[in-house]
């Protein structure tokens, strides 16, 4: 994959009014999914994919000690190498839109994971993981529902303010309450970086809640990522991106692009075309709670009661946001 070329199938070019997209719900869902339930399990399975990218992160830093923000990096150029390959093999990639708004609509979206990496790995270094995870996630929701309100000049559901309520309070019992050995000043600033994260990552989905003609979700992936990535090259190069391209490196580094990058953000965004901004953001709920059930089936790490109770508040969430509109 590193370097090579894929072979482009000859194909007539569509006429320049007809938008090629690619299918995602029929790529990483079963064509038995209801319509209706589609973009929910698109979100619901970028949660979950991200959710094993921190413990495929931790393998990879274990293999060949590479700073935590030089992973981030690795991840984001490979998922979009790989996202890329997608294109190129549909015969897709010169046929990528070059309108203005399909340029400014992939530069926020690199710019927005550049932004989103560098600050949660910031507020990490100044704070700890746990903690800047509970920000950074527990913000997320906050921060969409509170601009989808404004943005639309109406008060949030009931059932949506009850969802974001469960979303946050589940992540804070999941967490531990978690504190920091940092300085008062190292944690204001930790926790300042964490917000920051959070706002990068709800500017993406508030951004790509309407697409742009021409640009479906794997065109967004590959140019998203790849842009963010480059960009995020100069300060992972300052912390060393040398590693050793062993089997089982190499193998952690695919996966790592692949699953809870190429694919989950190919989801999230498939997902966003079908379902408010504001059920996509509590999607990220599942990521701290994937790795908390990841840790306990692989790591024997014990779920306290308390923890438990916080993982049931989670469900308790996306299900309330998830479940109710289904119905209607």
């Amino acid at each position: 994959m590193f370097g090579s070329s894929a072979a482009r199938p000859r194909a007539v070019a569509p006429p320049p009014s007809v938008s090629v997209e690619f299918p995602v719900s029929e790529t990483v869902l079963p064509r038995s999914a209801p319509p209706g339930w589609r973009g929910p399990l698109l979100l619901a399975l970028a949660g979950v994919l991200w959710g094993t990218g921190g413990f495929a992160g931790s393998v990879l830093q274990g293999l060949t000690g590479v700073h935590p923000l030089a992973t981030a990096c690795y991840r984001l150029l490979v998922g979009g190498a790989v996202a890329t390959g997608l294109l190129a093999a549909a015969g897709r990639l010169r046929r990528l839109p070059r309108t203005a708004a399909a340029v400014r609509r992939a530069t926020a979206a690199g710019v927005l994971l550049a932004a989103f990496q560098a600050c949660y790995f910031a507020a990490i270094a100044a704070t700890s993981v746990s903690l800047a995870t509970l920000i950074t996630i527990g913000s997320v929701p906050v921060f969409v529902t509170s601009a989808s309100a404004l943005l639309e000049r109406r008060l949030p559901r009931p059932a949506l303010l009850a969802a974001v309520g469960c979303g946050v309070s589940g992540l804070v019992l999941l967490a531990g309450f978690p504190g920091s050995d940092a300085s008062p000043g190292r944690t204001a600033l930790g926790m300042g970086c964490a917000l920051a994260a959070g706002v990068s990552f709800s500017a993406l989905t508030l951004v790509n809640r309407r697409p742009v003609p021409g640009l479906d979700p794997l065109g967004i992936t590959a140019l998203g990522c790849l842009l963010g990535g480059v960009l995020l090259l100069p300060v992972a190069a300052a912390t060393g991106m040398g590693l050793t391209p062993t089997p089982a490196a190499l193998g952690a580094l695919l996966y790592l692009g692949v699953a809870p990058t190429a694919l989950a953000y190919l989801a999230y965004f498939g997902g966003l075309r079908r379902t408010p901004a504001t059920a996509a953001a509590l999607a990220v709920v599942l990521e701290p709670l994937t790795a908390t059930l990841l840790s306990a089936l692989l790591l024997d790490e014990t779920l306290t009661p308390v923890g438990l109770l916080g993982a049931a508040l989670l469900f308790a969430a996306i299900l309330l946001e998830y479940v109710r509109p289904a119905r209607r």
